[in-house]
């Protein structure tokens, strides 16, 4: 342990937890780590410098390397959702008790500052056999944890990782009991946004789906069996310009892209999604819709770049091009030589010509349409 985190630590029982514990043992690269302290009272951690940020329970920031030390707590059962609990944090609760209530066996293994681990049930055995498994049968408690052991799968599918049998009916238990209805919108979505950001994120849907919950959560995506396949398939075909940060919208856009405004906009709302996200899967939409038209004239392509609003955010046109061209390549390629065209008008000139107003406006449509029409008959 570094000297600046010893510092306020000592005499403390203090145990390294949670995911930097597991991605160490997989010789991932670890960036937050979270401690536990036993033994030790909220006033204690306070007469030592740290700054309590928990809100539900006693979390408290290092006064100099800002990491987040909570006390060892339990947690009981006391109403439904996500947040139906009350916690119960004390210096008698062990290290055994606070790790006990974790989701997946592989999350409640601990370390010592030293790195000696500690791991009551058995998570290092469930690591090296590629099993996410439930710690206990407390895990039917927490609906949110149908959302992460499918998440924890989109991670590690590809390191041949599985879901243990008795974990995966207790999925299934916790979507029958209609637990999921209470969770809140912004924890499906926190969940759903990191998955869209792991290694194989069809593997979330397809797993939620398997278990029931996605009828629950977002029922729109799985009206259609086939389509939804479809859907999961298209998650891994993004246009090559898309950076890694903007994948997890990209993704969302694609697992959308076939639903009609109605049912798009119904997922939306019952997720809460950020504006960014809802836009991106109406323009992707939009030239879904743009793409399987058989011959799309000069007036479908001006109403394409009207409903992405070309003419203001110019910028989305390129992108939504090359997600075109993943399937339409030679209508793509007639598309950007049209935009690169029409693209060049500009008001100042129609004002310097004399129009003004609503007439601007008129011949301003009449020759990007004119000159779309152009480029589309071949220039």
């Amino acid at each position: 342990m570094s000297p600046s985190r010893q510092r306020g630590l000592e005499g403390l029982e203090v145990y390294r937890v949670g995911g930097a514990v597991r991605d160490a043992r997989l010789g991932w690269p670890t960036a937050d780590t979270d401690w536990v302290v036993v033994g030790a009272t909220p006033a204690e951690m306070q007469r030592r410098g740290f700054r309590p940020v928990g809100r539900d329970f006693p979390v408290f920031l290092h006064p100099e390397t800002h990491e987040e030390y909570a006390l060892a707590r339990t947690e009981r059962k006391s109403g439904h959702g996500y947040t139906g609990f009350e916690v119960h944090a004390s210096p008698d609760v062990t290290l055994e008790e606070d790790l006990a209530r974790r989701d997946l066996t592989i999350n409640a293994m601990a370390e010592t500052p030293e790195g000696e681990l500690v791991d009551p049930y058995g998570g290092l055995a469930d690591l090296r056999a590629g099993l996410l498994r439930h710690v206990s049968p407390a895990f039917v408690e927490d609906p949110l944890r149908v959302l992460r052991t499918a998440r924890f799968l989109a991670r590690y599918a590809r390191l041949g990782f599985a879901i243990a049998d008795e974990t995966r009916a207790l999925m299934r238990q916790l979507a029958a009991s209609g637990e999921l209805a209470h969770l809140v919108a912004e924890r499906v979505w926190t969940e759903t946004e990191k998955a869209l950001g792991e290694a194989d994120p069809a593997v979330y849907f397809r797993t939620l789906h398997e278990c029931h919950a996605l009828a629950v959560l977002m029922p729109e995506l799985v009206e259609d069996r086939a389509a939804f396949e479809r859907a999961l398939a298209r998650l891994a075909r993004l246009p090559d310009r898309v950076a890694d940060e903007e994948r997890p919208r990209w993704r969302w856009a694609r697992l959308v892209e076939h639903l009609d405004d109605t049912r798009q906009e119904a997922l939306a709302e019952r997720l809460r999604l950020p504006r960014r996200y809802r836009d991106l899967g109406r323009q992707a939409a939009l030239t879904r819709r743009l793409r399987q038209q058989a011959s799309p004239g000069a007036d479908d392509v001006k109403e394409w770049l009207d409903g992405i609003d070309a003419w203001r955010r110019g910028e989305r046109v390129p992108p939504l091009i090359a997600l075109l061209a993943l399937d339409a390549p030679a209508l793509a390629e007639t598309l950007d030589r049209a935009w690169r065209a029409v693209s060049q008008l500009d008001a100042k000139h129609l004002f310097g010509e004399g129009f003004r107003g609503g007439a601007l406006g008129q011949e301003l449509a009449r020759r990007r349409r004119a000159l779309l029409a152009r480029e589309l008959a071949g220039g």
